[in-house]
């Protein structure tokens, strides 16, 4: 986590700030064998990521906090 902060402290340059590395990450850092198992398709995927990069947005903001 604190290596994508650090990368995000150059979004200036690479426009990889906290959500687009979230957006980015997100589904494999927070990987679930059950969503892969019921076949998550179209709408619930989507909604199903968008949680995931919420969560990994959150942690890479408050990382000093949680770390």
């Amino acid at each position: 986590m604190r290596h994508l902060l650090r990368m995000a402290s150059f979004s200036s340059q690479t426009n990889m700030h906290t959500r687009n590395l979230a957006i980015v990450w997100a589904p494999n850092l927070l990987r679930s064998k059950d969503i892969e198992a019921t076949g998550f398709n179209g709408t619930a995927a989507f909604m199903e990521v968008r949680v995931q990069s919420i969560v990994v947005e959150f942690i890479l903001t408050h990382v000093e906090q949680l770390f």
